[in-house]
């Protein structure tokens, strides 16, 4: 895999070349797993001049004088480890390209602190400093096959996890214990841990967007929503479902989760290489908006997923682009009707062509308006 990581790099490093940047600061948590296979936390990875081996990866120290732990970074990229525990990475790797008369020095200004930007400025007098934006982040919106298959690993497990959680018994137990249930049995499958806090909303709190589980305690009748990922290897997916409680749907809430499923189903439908990211969420919006409901609706129908769980591109009315091949993406419309609840249902996808099947869909549980 080292020549993996090397390729990310070498393309990163002919970017900057290209814009007139010797080397490059990359300091962003993922932006530094993609181009170094792993790196403990509070690492910064140094992008030399093209030619020869100057790529290093500087982490910190913890008090105890320990590397502290994380992933394992690529055979053959150079480790040096502060000496100091409250010395700053990005600060000492700038420093190492000032020493190495690096001429000009990338960084990423929108991940930096200023006072952090400040200190890398007063080490490197006579750097000229330039923008290195978010060319690793548009480099990872395309997943190469073995990124895919992590994703596919963390989808499996999720649904693991959702599918043993519906065969218990739900009536009387609170959000927050369901959600820690599922956390559990997430990491008991092969998870590092959740991809993202699980979301798990009863009654009145369903098919809200983000809704952070409380004690309210699952009653007969409820609409149940689940909102939950896997981390594996870095790599995160997300799957949202809503269910019924006890007894069998009422009129209003069969009439809700079908016009959603119908939306989620044409975002579904219109995901393909070359398709504007906007017109997807078009797609499942008009549905909605069809259905009357179109006020109150989220921002967007959907993002990106990878090392981290909200990544390009952004499914939203004002998006710029177009998908491509090999792009996971979520899509998960929702209402959320103040009082009563709602329905969110939240597939992970990977963007394919017809010619292979088009889009394939990671996330495998039920669709269906189950009664549990």
């Amino acid at each position: 895999m080292s020549e993996v990581y090397e390729a990310r790099r070498t393309r990163l490093r002919d970017r900057c070349a290209a814009a007139g940047s010797e080397s490059a600061l990359v300091s962003r948590p993922a932006n530094v797993r993609y181009l170094a296979g792993g790196a403990p936390p509070g690492a910064v990875l140094l992008l030399g001049p093209p030619g020869g081996d100057h790529d290093l990866l500087m982490c910190p120290q913890d008090p105890f004088g320990e590397p502290r732990p994380g992933g394992r970074p690529a055979e053959g990229l150079r480790i040096a480890v502060l000496p100091a525990p409250d010395a700053d990475p990005a600060v000492a790797a700038a420093a190492r390209a000032a020493a190495a008369r690096a001429g000009s020095l990338a960084v990423e200004e929108h991940h930096l602190s200023v006072a952090q930007y400040r200190a890398v400025r007063s080490v490197v007098p006579g750097v000229r400093l330039a923008d290195l934006g978010r060319a690793v982040e548009q480099q990872r919106v395309v997943k190469d096959e073995e990124e895919i298959s992590c994703l596919r690993i963390a989808a499996e497990i999720t649904d693991q996890a959702l599918g043993e959680l519906l065969e218990s018994i739900l009536v009387g137990r609170t959000e927050r214990h369901l959600a820690l249930e599922l956390e559990r049995r997430l990491v008991d499958h092969g998870a590092a841990g959740p991809a993202f806090p699980t979301s798990v909303g009863a009654g009145p709190n369903s098919g809200s967007p983000d809704h952070q589980p409380t004690d309210r305690r699952v009653e007969e009748g409820d609409f149940l929503s689940v909102r939950l990922g896997a981390d594996y290897g870095g790599y995160r997916c997300e799957i949202g479902r809503t269910f019924v409680i006890g007894t069998s749907p009422a009129s209003w809430q069969i009439d809700l989760y079908e016009l959603v499923f119908a939306a989620q189903r044409a975002g579904r439908e219109a995901l393909a290489p070359g398709v504007a990211c906007r017109d997807v969420d078009r797609a499942a919006r008009q549905v909605l908006r069809a259905g009357g409901h179109g006020e109150g609706l989220e921002a967007r129908t959907g993002h990106g997923v990878g090392l981290e769980i909200d990544e390009d591109p952004r499914l939203e009315p004002a998006a710029m682009g177009k998908l491509d091949a090999c792009v996971p993406v979520t899509v998960e419309p929702g209402v959320h009707l103040p009082g009563r609840g709602g329905v969110r249902i939240d597939d992970t996808l990977v963007v394919r062509s017809e010619a292979d099947g088009g889009p394939e869909l990671l996330t495998i549980t039920t669709k269906e308006l189950l009664a549990l």
